[in-house]
């Protein structure tokens, strides 16, 4: 049906930054492969940093006590800052697995991660002021845009494992009002060392004492949101352990999300400065962003029972470094045949960092895959694996590297993955 010449022409112009937001370029892959799953295809999905609860269930005293606070009505508003108890055994956690001392009063619950973060760049960027991080890593490039802020992003390197150096930042620290870092770092799976962390701790402190009074300080924002999950002889490392001086300039975003596969659980908090974190506060308090009452009482009952959590993470750690050794091995025994793929090796989180270097290879329709994009679609298509170009997380789209997630891998399928994958490259030429 044709439209009238006479209908009015609707005005619907919205905001600079919302016209400009790019949507999530995971959530778009996600939605290639639900699609083509939902025509009948297998396909091993790679993509998503979550976890399939039939494989990895949240602990089940954390799932109880949940059950037990919905059933004691515990369905009300929560204190803005999250209720007392959960702040005070989130204290406790906190001093007790990795000696870091802040109180109560120095940390705030939301639903999840994400809030904290977005609260971080809204308290502390104003338009205009410059966010510097790594490339590849996780949404920076978006909570900027949010923020109206400008970004300076430096793109790492396979010799680091993708972790940035005190050197790389250096160039660009005077421009910037915070530097948002990872560790163990979304996409790689990859960690800071003792000393490459010191390093630029003790850059920032450098930097603020050239500032001084008159001026912003350089903020640091350290995700540490898989700290839990290391493997190995991998140890978490942060930042006010290293350089306790630091303390006035960092916050930390943490939470039960990958640390007991409670994703959907939504229990996050940050803790920091107690400016910073009442700013946080406040702004989190005019959107809402609370973590349900019921779950939060039931996660603060859960943080204190120690046995529980020991036991829990043995399990879960064993399963996980399970499936990314063996997708490790996977790859570097292709390597070895001659396929020009490699991995590095995993220290934590739930990925795998894989290299893909295809493009200028033809498949035997004769095509010619020339962009990562169609090696990434070639996977997918004809070994029928779906993983996240580094692209994806702000690297170059050049790039050749993937992020390979396990969260929902079944470990009996992994052999049969590997021999329709040894398949799908034995057609290249």
């Amino acid at each position: 049906m044709s439209t009238s010449l006479h209908e009015p022409i609707i005005n619907q112009k919205v905001s600079e930054m919302a016209e400009n937001l790019i949507g999530s370029e995971i959530i778009k892959l996600a939605g290639e492969v639900k699609a083509k799953m939902d025509k009948g295809e297998k396909i091993h999905n790679l993509t998503i940093g979550d976890f399939n609860p039939k494989i990895f269930p949240i602990p089940v005293e954390l799932k109880n006590e949940i059950i037990k606070a919905y059933q004691n009505e515990e369905t009300n508003y929560p204190p803005a800052n999250g209720v007392q108890e959960l702040r005070d055994a989130v204290s406790r956690f906190l001093h007790t697995r990795e000696g870091l001392e802040y109180n109560a009063n120095q940390i705030l619950i939301s639903g999840g991660a994400r809030p904290l973060i977005y609260a971080v760049y809204q308290t502390l960027i104003d338009p205009q002021d410059k966010v510097l991080f790594p490339v590849p890593s996780w949404n920076n490039n978006h909570y900027t845009h949010l923020s109206r802020g400008q970004q300076i992003f430096v793109e790492t390197t396979a010799k680091n494992k993708f972790m940035p150096t005190a050197a790389e930042l250096k160039p660009f620290i005077s421009e910037a009002t915070l530097l948002a870092i990872c560790s163990p770092l979304n996409p790689t799976g990859t960690t800071f060392t003792e000393e490459g962390l010191k390093e630029i701790c003790e850059m920032v402190l450098e930097e603020n004492k050239k500032r001084g009074q008159s001026k912003k300080p350089l903020y640091l924002l350290y995700d540490q949101i898989y700290w839990t999950l290391t493997f190995g002889e991998t140890r978490h490392v942060d930042p006010v352990t290293l350089c306790p001086d630091i303390k006035n300039y960092t916050i930390y975003i943490d939470g039960i999300s990958k640390a007991f596969a409670a994703t959907g659980v939504r229990v996050g908090w940050a803790f920091g400065p107690q400016k910073v974190i009442d700013k946080m506060r406040s702004i989190l308090s005019h959107i809402g962003a609370w973590a349900p009452k019921a779950e939060q009482i039931a996660t603060a009952k859960y943080l204190k029972n120690d046995d529980a959590i020991d036991a829990y993470l043995t399990k879960f750690k064993s399963q996980v470094d399970q499936r990314l050794t063996a997708f490790y091995n996977g790859m570097i025994t292709l390597k070895n045949q001659g396929y020009n793929v490699d991995a590095i090796a995993p220290e934590a989180a739930i990925y795998l960092t894989v290299n893909f270097n295809l493009v200028g290879k033809k498949t035997a329709e004769g095509e010619l895959l020339a962009t990562t994009a169609d090696v990434t679609k070639y996977l997918l298509d004809v070994a029928k694996i779906a993983i996240v170009p580094f692209s994806a997380f702000g690297a170059d789209a050049t790039s050749t590297w993937y992020r390979l997630s396990v969260g929902t891998a079944v470990l009996s399928e992994i052999d049969a993955l590997f021999i329709q994958l040894k398949a799908a490259l034995s057609k290249l030429n």
